[in-house]
């Protein structure tokens, strides 16, 4: 039975105050001195375990109890933290927020469940003696959690961190770091949060290497790892493996505007018997040799449109291969790029749909039930997934039930070799899903026959 590793989560007392910006480069600065940092988030975000697996050289990974269940977040950290000397685990939002429903979701219940000392980053921003009514009421609200550390953020001055400090004093919590303002450590964002590592790898290993040097300067990192191995030693099962259920290859849309695609789902994917084989859709003209599946997750298709509707080779190679048979799971992104097009720009056309972007934001998380087979799963599949996209297609389609906090809804294309849908799906608990993805790539045959395709599928 693998054993957790010493481990500490960072945690913030609302979304937006630098929490990641301040863990990132804490497992930077860690790494710097030579120690091998294990990573993980809190949730279902993409673009931070981007920056965190270049920080520690490790894969980015997330822990979501409500997408994979409560009993499998240690076996998920277990993994992100195997052969590591510490495992740093970043938080969602607010230390306590987290689904509308009450399912166990937030970065206390992670914490808890992780039985894991917690550093809070605290926007000190504006305040002085009222710091220590923020810090004692997150320090007391749940009993169960263990804060055992703070990082003063947004500190002005000399005089300003010593009133901070004369006023949290009293509590007993130790101030393990002191960060000035400074907007030349914050990092670029943009619609749906911070622009991924992928796009300018230059630019944020360099602002890394800036960071690293700041949080070793301004951080007592003896005194985070202290809190790091006060964590109890505890084992864990590993988390579900899949079975090899045959040989497949399988297409992986990658590049700059297909980042979003959880580590976990690919290795879930190559235990079960798949090779997998990344291509760039802005650039490469045809699909990789001898793929009988093709999976497209999420990223920013809408800031690539023109470079994905120019790539008429590409497209064309897909719409054909499409019609031959190819098995195909897309995802937010991957739906729009296969779309008629999206605000007039062309597209794959394999879906018969149309994507528009919008100023609204769909966020949230959802309980789905396929309504056909498709390379899922058979009819009646349940799966739990997230959405955050600001497109919509017209139409939305209807493969998918959709239970979410504002009720029931249909969305989705799907049929025997194909599902396209704005639903992202983690599959750290669910070796079956992987299974049956790669048992339906590895027996599909390609073929061209009218009768796989649904109506509203080209």
């Amino acid at each position: 039975m693998p054993t957790l590793a010493p481990r500490v989560v960072i945690a913030g007392t609302h979304s937006g105050v630098g929490k990641t910006t301040i863990a990132t480069g804490l497992m930077a600065a860690l790494r710097a001195r030579g120690l091998r940092v294990g990573a993980a988030k809190v949730g279902p975000d993409f673009i931070d375990p981007g920056y965190h697996a270049l920080a520690t050289g490790r894969p980015g990974r997330n822990l979501d109890p409500w997408m994979c269940g409560s009993e499998a977040i240690a076996p998920l950290a277990g993994r992100a933290g195997h052969s590591c000397d510490v495992l740093v685990v970043e938080g969602v939002m607010g230390l306590f927020d987290g689904a509308a429903d009450g399912t166990q979701s937030s970065t206390a219940d992670v914490a808890i469940g992780l039985d894991a000392p917690i550093v809070l980053v605290v926007d000190a921003a504006s305040a002085s003696t009222s710091i220590a009514a923020v810090v004692h009421g997150f320090a007391t609200f749940d009993p169960r959690v263990r804060l055992a550390g703070l990082v003063l953020n947004q500190v002005a001055s000399d005089s300003h961190e010593a009133m901070l400090r004369a006023a949290i004093s009293p509590l007993g919590i130790p101030v393990v770091g002191v960060l000035r303002r400074d907007p030349g450590i914050g990092w670029r964002d943009r619609h749906l949060g911070l622009v991924p590592v992928i796009e300018r790898p230059a630019e944020v290993t360099a602002s890394l290497t800036r960071l690293a040097a700041l949080l070793e300067a301004h951080c007592d990192l003896d005194a985070v790892l202290a809190i790091a191995r006060h964590a109890p030693a505890t084992t864990t099962a590993p988390p579900p493996a899949p079975a090899h259920v045959g040989d497949a290859r399988i297409a992986v849309a990658g590049g700059p505007a297909f980042s979003f695609t959880y580590a976990d789902n690919l290795e879930m994917l190559r235990s079960a018997g798949a090779e997998l084989v990344e291509f760039d859709p802005c650039t490469d003209d045809c699909l990789p040799d001898g793929c009988t599946g093709l999976i497209a997750g999420g990223g920013f298709p809408e800031v690539y449109v023109d470079a994905l509707s120019e790539n008429a080779p590409l497209l064309t190679d897909v719409r054909g291969r499409v019609d031959d048979g190819l098995v195909v799971w897309a995802e937010c992104g991957g739906l729009v790029w296969l779309s008629q097009g999206l605000d007039g720009r062309r597209l794959a056309g394999v879906v018969d749909a149309h994507a528009v972007m919008g100023d609204q934001v769909t966020l949230g998380y959802r309980k789905a039930t396929t309504r056909v087979d498709s390379p899922l799963g058979a009819a009646g599949t349940t799966l739990r997934g997230h959405e955050f996209h600001y497109s919509t297609v017209e139409p939305a389609g209807d493969a998918l039930l959709l239970t979410g906090r504002r009720g029931l809804s249909r969305a989705g294309f799907a049929n025997e070799c194909l599902l396209a849908s704005y639903l992202h799906v983690h599959l750290g608990a669910r070796p079956d899903v992987a299974e049956h993805v790669v048992r339906a790539c590895s027996g599909r045959q390609q073929r061209s026959d009218p009768a796989l395709r649904a109506p509203y599928v080209r």
